[in-house]
């Protein structure tokens, strides 16, 4: 569809000034509500607010706009009778002029050069922006978990997606009706981003315009925060204490000229100064887990012998505040390395394998500071996410990593620990000695470049105190916390649909086991979880035995999501890698969000026959293929003859006779 000018202004023709600012006015919680869930997730929610309203208020046309309306004919739509064309009412094209103003001005945002700063609007909107806001935070009231779900689907849509979604659902317009805003609102292709906001739809159900008018969403009832109050104080008197030092400079300067000194060499950076004091650090009770229900990092205690070495945390802090030269500072995907905020909690400090080692909390990361015994090596620093965390994905951190080894700090509600090989189904986990403190003995570091001939993976119990007989997998993904390991058993005849399981059980040891040499790709990508979810099962032609399907799926700690469909057959040893037969990355699927999937792949029989073979999950009632070959299967499996370069594609209808499922990553 045509974009040019031409066709917006055919659309969509400019309003009178005062009748602009009356759907302004009229509709301005709309507006506002639709820019902020339209302008990127890589702003945090302060500045989406903010941008909002600075969006909608800059929405007015030019004033060369007011004596030019009259002239100007009204888009045409059809009678209601069906007779002839009639004009659209005045009120209603305004108000799509305007809307049409508003999407492209937060759309805008996604089109902003590379390298551009976020707090910065896009080149063209530079012009002074209101509302400003000092010394306070904005962000709307906190929703529900199913609001935070939903927005960490939109979050994983296009700008043009999440907008056509809002349009939809929200507004409940019409598809012809979103499909000229987004034109009106220069999206290249609006077909495509009407396509991504109806798979949402197909998802989410009808619940997403109640979700989408709760307050998690609405960016006109704010609640405020103070920004940091010492370090505002801090910075203000830096602020003075510089333009004082700046005047007495210039007027030396003036008064008797720079004087050079030969072989004057600048001084070596040592670290800052500490964002704040060691001596307000966060101290959780030792016994505190048992008795909250908020059981993260949070409830950890402060331990280790070094707790109270206020040399050695004030080293850590101004290390983290302004690291000094040499420092090796690492952090996983999309995690900040801003100095600590005053709500900083200490979480451990102690001597590990030689090496002073300081590990932190501040709600939203975990780090760590580790100094080496000799003063002439480096310390190092290293963050990771740790937002939302629980049970599970807050029960240990590691602390130090050497010669393929690693040293993890365990929860203090972590009542037992066993290490286990996920390519050893059938073999018992091995005692891992814990002490007082929490910290492990040394194990194996899963590899990356080594052969997959093992991988290894803790296997926790939890106390009976916050819970009886709980136990799970973790292992290690490069991060600071490794990553929870579950499964999601086939669907039984009959049963509801079954909800992720702790992966302990052979049924779920046997099911990793294939599909274990494949987390090494998932290293460094800031995962918090991985699930296996072993969707359908087939038995293959010419008795060929059983085949299983399954979808894994990494949820990383900022949201977003990548799956690997993977398809095994009886015939292979029980630790053979499952084949992948379909992948994609920023997913819904194979989550509360994307619970239908349908896959296929080739298969060779015994006696030399090509199959085209393909499954879908538990709601799935028919299974359909087009291309070079047409075939039509009812049931939850299709088997047919297909040559080997045949082109495909497999679609298959859900029970509730919805839209058609495509398959995933094709």
């Amino acid at each position: 569809m045509s974009t040019s000018q031409r066709r917006r202004a055919k659309a969509f023709e400019p309003v009178a000034l005062d009748h602009a600012e009356a759907v302004i006015v009229d509709q301005y919680t709309r507006l506002v509500r639709l820019a902020y869930l339209t302008l990127p997730g890589r702003l945090n929610r302060h500045r989406r607010v903010l941008a909002a309203h600075s969006l909608v208020q800059r929405a007015l046309p030019g004033f060369r706009v007011r004596h030019a309306t009259a002239r100007v004919p009204l888009p045409r739509t059809g009678s209601a009778d069906g007779g002839g064309p009639r004009e659209v009412e005045p009120a209603r094209t305004g108000t799509a002029y305007m809307t049409a103003r508003v999407l492209s001005a937060a759309l805008a945002h996604e089109r902003r050069p590379r390298g551009w700063p976020d707090r910065l609007p896009p080149p063209r909107q530079l012009r002074p922006a209101l509302p400003v806001v000092w010394g306070l935070r904005l962000f709307p009231r906190a929703g529900g978990t199913e609001e935070i779900a939903l927005a960490q689907v939109l979050s994983e849509l296009s700008a043009p997606a999440r907008a056509a979604f809002v349009l939809c659902r929200l507004d409940g317009l019409a598809q012809p009706e979103v499909v000229d805003l987004l034109t009106a609102a220069d999206v290249p292709d609006p077909e495509a981003a009407l396509r991504a906001a109806r798979r949402v739809e197909e998802t989410v159900g009808e619940a997403a315009g109640k979700l989408l008018r709760s307050q998690e969403f609405d960016a006109c009832s704010v609640q405020t925060r103070p920004t940091d109050l010492l370090r505002r104080r801090r910075r203000f008197r830096l602020l003075w204490c510089a333009a004082g030092i700046t005047a007495i400079s210039c007027a030396a300067l003036l008064t008797i000229g720079p004087v050079p000194v030969p072989g004057d060499k600048p001084a070596r950076q040592t670290g800052g100064r500490p964002a704040i004091s060691a001596d307000t650090l966060l101290r959780t009770p030792p016994d505190a887990w048992a008795d909250t229900s908020r059981v993260d990092f949070s409830a950890w205690p402060a331990r280790g012998s070094r707790t109270d070495d206020r040399e050695l945390l004030t080293r850590a802090l101004s290390a983290w505040t302004a690291p000094p030269p040499g420092t090796r500072v690492g952090a996983a995907r999309e995690t900040t390395t801003e100095p600590p905020p005053r709500a900083t909690q200490l979480l451990y400090a102690d001597v590990v394998d030689g090496e002073a080692v300081v590990l932190f909390h501040d709600g939203r990361r975990v780090v760590r500071y580790v100094e080496p015994a000799s003063p002439s090596e480096p310390a190092s620093l290293d963050f990771s996410r740790a937002d939302d965390s629980d049970v599970t994905t807050a029960a240990a951190l590691a602390v130090s990593r050497k010669d393929g080894k690693i040293r993890y700090l365990t929860a203090p509600w972590i009542a037992e620990a066993r290490t286990r090989d996920l390519l050893r189904p059938d073999s018992p986990g091995s005692p891992l000695n814990v002490s007082g403190q929490g910290l492990t003995a040394t194990v194996d570091a899963p590899s990356a470049a080594a052969p997959c001939d093992s991988l290894p993976v803790l296997q926790l119990r939890s106390s009976a105190r916050i819970v009886e007989k709980h136990a799970f997998l973790v292992t290690d993904l490069g991060d600071l916390a490794p990553a929870h390991l579950s499964h999601t058993p086939l669907p039984g005849t009959g049963a509801p649909a079954r909800q992720p399981r702790e992966a302990t059980s052979g049924t779920a040891l046997r099911s990793w086991a294939h599909g274990a040499c494949r987390l090494s790709e998932l290293r460094g990508r800031g995962v918090r979880a991985v699930n296996q979810w072993d969707f359908a099962e087939q038995e293959l032609p010419e008795d060929g035995g059983r085949a299983v399907w399954s979808c894994t799926r990494a949820s990383t700690w900022r949201g977003p999501g990548s799956v690997l469909l993977q398809f095994r057959t009886s015939a292979e040893s029980a630790t053979a890698p499952a084949k992948v037969v379909g992948r994609a990355r920023s997913t819904a699927a194979c989550s509360r969000f994307g619970q239908h999937v349908v896959a296929s792949t080739r298969w060779t029989s015994g006696s030399g026959h090509r199959y085209l073979l393909a499954a879908g999950s538990r709601d799935v009632t028919r299974i359909t293929v087009t291309g070079d070959i047409d075939a039509e299967r009812r049931g939850r499996a299709l088997a047919v003859r297909a040559p080997e370069d045949a082109r495909v594609t497999v679609r298959a209808r859900l029970a509730d006779g919805g839209a058609e499922l495509g398959e995933v990553g094709r």
